[in-house]
């Protein structure tokens, strides 16, 4: 039995954020009941068409998941979701900055209506506030919380290249989500709680942000390097490829010297130790490094780090990822039904001993529609009326 089998999920979700909570909580095993808009879905559906013609977005966050197509507008979409959250254990939903306020679905509502019930609001930046009710997107929440500001190199700030504010948000989501039902264990009783991209991303700037605060400047844009940390990044190699290597203490800084550049009397150079010196020194440094690399092939540079055990990378592609052998040997991948055809997925980082995580379809836009509304009590004739009047 999987740990949250027995857990019913509503989730009023779209694009990145809540899918990505609601996925983990379905790996688990809990019933999650995705609500779309009729005809079109979720909008991340159609961001890109590479998965053999599925969303890229899409088939990441939505695998075990029933799709229930309702125009939650409609005069009847307040009676189903009712319908639904009567038996459910948790709602969840990232509409606009007050929808389901105006459509009577509050938390306050909500956890006095249903007191076993756990309430999660996942926004921008929260109810209040003077960014309270403002629209946000993931690069937006980069740009407020200082991300973009620190990520890039010297001369031009960028984004990460993944959603890392909606990872986040949906992270704490997911956390909050699995601390509430605890809670609903010891006490009978449900909660609410709110979520915000701001917040959550912030959390994840507190190293730059105290950097600043309590420093008087930023740390330095790098690029690919450690802004407060040398050696700690990219470095060429004799054969035009590039590895990745860092330095976190005397002791490494000690066995890089020996092994990899084998050069010992630098571990005790004075120019170069502890760490702030390396900082410091970093031009004279680096060049002492780049004439050693420079003389080697990248496998012959891993090979020294590998022995110095200091830890290293190659610069891997997307699809270098994909297929990494990391992922063969230990048997990460399952095949995974969409309605475009089976394709492969990787298994969530949690795995508990002796269970198998569920990794079941991706389900097409209303797919489950039917069948869902049939268990609240609508037969063939309310479900066909449902559908031509557009509620469904």
């Amino acid at each position: 039995m999987l740990p949250l089998q027995s857990i019913t999920v509503i989730a009023l979700e779209q694009a990145v954020a809540v899918p990505f909570a609601t996925r983990q909580l379905a790996d688990l095993g809990a019933r999650v009941i995705k609500i779309e808009r009729p005809e079109v879905g979720d909008f991340a559906r159609a961001y890109d068409k590479t998965v053999n013609g599925e969303s890229s977005h899409f088939v990441w966050l939505n695998r075990s998941k029933e799709s229930l197509t309702l125009d939650v507008k409609h005069d009847e979409a307040s009676n189903i979701l009712h319908k639904l959250l009567s038996k459910a254990d948790v709602f969840i939903q990232n509409l606009a900055p007050g929808a389901t306020d105006r459509l009577g679905l509050s938390a306050a509502e909500l956890t006095q209506k249903y007191p076993r019930l756990i309430v999660c609001d996942l926004s921008g930046y929260g109810r209040d506030g003077p960014y309270g009710g403002k629209k946000a997107y993931d690069l937006m929440v980069q740009c407020e919380t200082g991300v973009v500001s620190v990520t890039g190199t010297r001369d031009e700030p960028a984004k990460t290249g993944i959603s890392v504010a909606d990872i986040a948000g949906g992270m704490y989501a997911f956390g909050g989500i699995l601390t509430a039902l605890y809670q609903r264990e010891r006490t009978g009783k449900g909660t609410s709680f709110e979520v915000t991209l701001f917040e959550a991303l912030g959390e994840w700037m507190s190293f730059p942000a105290y950097y600043a605060a309590y420093g008087g400047s930023a740390p330095p844009r790098s690029g690919a390097a450690h802004a407060v940390i040398f050696p700690y990044g990219p470095f060429d190699c004799g054969d035009a490829k590039t590895v990745f290597f860092g330095i976190q203490n005397e002791r490494e800084w000690d066995k890089f010297c020996r092994v990899v550049l084998r050069q010992p009397e630098l571990g005790s150079d004075p120019r170069f130790t502890p760490n702030p010196k390396r900082v410091q020194n970093q031009a004279a440094l680096a060049a002492i490094i780049d004439k050693v690399l420079l003389s080697l092939t990248s496998e012959q540079v891993l090979a020294r780090l590998d022995d110095a055990q200091i830890a290293n990378a190659r610069l891997n592609s997307p699809q270098e990822f994909w297929d990494h052998p990391q992922h063969a040997a230990r048997n990460r991948k399952r095949t995974v039904a969409t309605p475009s055809g089976p394709i492969e997925a990787l298994l969530p980082p949690i795995q508990l001993a002796g269970m198998e995580t569920r990794m079941e379809a991706i389900p097409g836009v209303g797919q489950h529609s039917r069948d869902i509304l049939a268990e609240l009590g609508y037969d063939d004739g309310a479900i066909t009326a449902l559908k031509a009047s557009g509620a469904i």
